[in-house]
């Protein structure tokens, strides 16, 4: 991790509030300024609310910065305008500037864009900021330093701490308050901490359409502002766009798991043509509505659930352990499945049923009472509710490995792994989870749709078990396991782009 001079420019220092209102008294790290844009009942001109001495600030800057005096920043014109102000940055870490607040793509920043990107970069750095201060006394020192980057796999020395301090601290206190945070940070794209916290999200943007997955850690600061309900929305649009565009192929799984042995061998041409032949082109995307509708609920009810068992298993940290997370995320998973099991019993009735058949979810649901009972809306949940443990378990412990060792590897003078390493370990780990709880899914499957087959007797989930090895061996646990690691690489890249579009348009900051 590099080192910068502390030296900040009174310029750069004074563009952000200094006033103080009950409101943020107290409650403001470090008692430091507040957002730009925010409203404030002082009677003088007060900076934060746009007043003219704010204005003028800004302005002078952006002419300092815009040495050519084109009115517009480049990378070329921050290089020489930075140096003056005695901020000194890379040309990677310029060239992340002018890219984040260029939102015309002209290569570089007019007025308005600077401001935007100010306002929209000190919002991240007081999350980050807030994250960071475990004692919430408004300071952090070296020891939250180095508990936050331990609680993210990150071991570093005090003294490698204790260095990141220095280069920030400009009152010898070694601690830094709100102030110190913002201005060294204010010209620079949040780099080492911060993009460490920031970048490695996980379960909201990787929707494999089995809805396992440990649910994301959300500072207090991102749950007040309703951020949290912005990224879920966002998650939930992706899922949404991502299940439906890989709807085929989990048909056609759900058609394997249940009718291939060795006696048919349906391969995917086979299966794809008998589903085309059997409804038309249409009948691909059987079940994937009421696939699509449980995305809301069980979402909601998962990261609730989550979030009340952080409070019981007694955890002050923002931030879980890897231990905790999974304890935490397989309980959450657990209560949300639970909640809405007999949608997963309806999906599947659905893929497997004829053209015809059910006219829509309510007549199937009224068809599955009349002649099951409310019990058929539950078979299958035992080996349901036993795959997630050992999917969400190594999911998470997959990811959480690669992201370390790329951490450790390559995070010298920036944690941004960029869209295709975070999307690769994504996919690795979502397969790798994948393929340790596929035979209790593959089981699960036939438990449900038993009673579709007529004469075939209702087993129980151990019984299927030695059925399917008795009569197909071990391979038979993995029948449709081929479309299902089709789907994954197109689910995680759909779900990624559309999280990050939709993110934008809800006005979530973005990677």
């Amino acid at each position: 991790m590099h080192q910068r001079g502390s030296f900040v420019s009174p310029l750069l220092s004074g563009v952000f509030c200094q006033c103080r209102s009950e409101e943020y008294q107290g409650s403001d790290p470090g008692g430091g300024g507040r957002t730009l844009g925010s409203s404030c009942d002082s009677p003088h001109h007060c900076p934060v609310c746009g007043g003219p001495e704010q204005e003028h600030r800004l302005k002078v800057l952006f002419q300092i910065l815009d040495v050519n005096g084109d009115g517009g920043i480049c990378v070329n014109d921050l290089t020489i305008g930075l140096k003056k102000l005695g901020v000194h940055c890379t040309e990677h870490e310029l060239k992340k500037i002018v890219k984040a607040g260029d939102k015309d793509l002209d290569g570089q920043l007019d007025f308005e864009e600077f401001v935007h990107y100010l306002r929209d970069h000190e919002k991240k750095l007081r999350l980050v900021f807030k994250s960071l201060d475990k004692k919430n006394d408004g300071r952090i020192d070296s020891q939250e330093i180095m508990q936050s980057l331990r609680d993210l796999g990150v071991h570093i020395s005090e003294e490698q701490a204790e260095k990141i301090l220095k280069s920030m601290d400009k009152n010898g206190t070694m601690t830094i308050d709100w102030n110190e945070w913002r201005d060294y940070h204010l010209l620079h794209p949040a780099d080492n901490i911060p993009e460490i916290i920031l970048y490695w999200k996980h379960s909201t943007i990787f929707d494999v359409g089995e809805s396992m997955l440990v649910p994301d850690e959300f500072t207090a600061e991102e749950k007040k502002t309703g951020m949290l309900w912005r990224h879920l929305v966002a998650g939930g649009g992706a899922g949404a766009v991502s299940r439906t565009c890989t709807a085929p192929l989990d048909r056609l799984k759900v058609l394997m798991q249940v009718h291939a042995s060795r006696s048919n061998s349906m391969g995917i041409a086979g299966g794809f043509t008998q589903m085309i032949r059997e409804g038309g082109l249409r009948s691909l995307w059987r079940g994937n509505g009421i696939n699509v509708l449980k995305i809301a609920p069980e979402s909601a009810i998962k990261f609730m659930a989550y979030e009340q068992i952080k409070r019981l298993i007694g955890s002050n940290q923002e931030t879980l352990g890897i231990l905790e997370r999974l304890v935490s995320g397989s309980l959450a998973g657990a209560i949300a499945q639970s909640s809405i099991y007999p949608m997963e019993v309806l999906k599947t009735r659905l893929a497997l049923g004829r053209t015809g058949q059910y006219s829509g979810m309510k007549v199937c649901a009224k068809h599955i009472f009349k002649k099951e009972g409310l019990k058929a809306f539950y078979k299958g949940y035992i080996p349901n509710m036993l795959g997630i443990i050992p999917y969400a378990g190594i999911d998470l412990a997959v990811y959480e490995t690669l992201k370390n060792s790329w951490l450790q590897r390559f995070a010298t003078d920036s944690a941004d792994p960029g869209v295709f390493v975070l999307l690769a370990c994504g996919t690795m780990s979502s397969t790798c989870g994948q393929l340790a709880s596929y035979p209790l899914a593959l089981v699960r499957t036939r438990m449900q749709a038993q009673a579709t087959q007529e004469g075939s007797p209702q087993m129980t989930m151990t019984g299927l078990f030695r059925h399917i090895v008795r009569t197909e061996g071990a391979i038979g646990l993995y029948r449709g396991l081929a479309p299902n690691f089709m789907k994954v690489i197109p689910a995680v890249s759909i779900s990624y782009v559309v999280y990050e579009n939709l993110k934008i348009t809800l006005g979530v900051q973005s990677r």
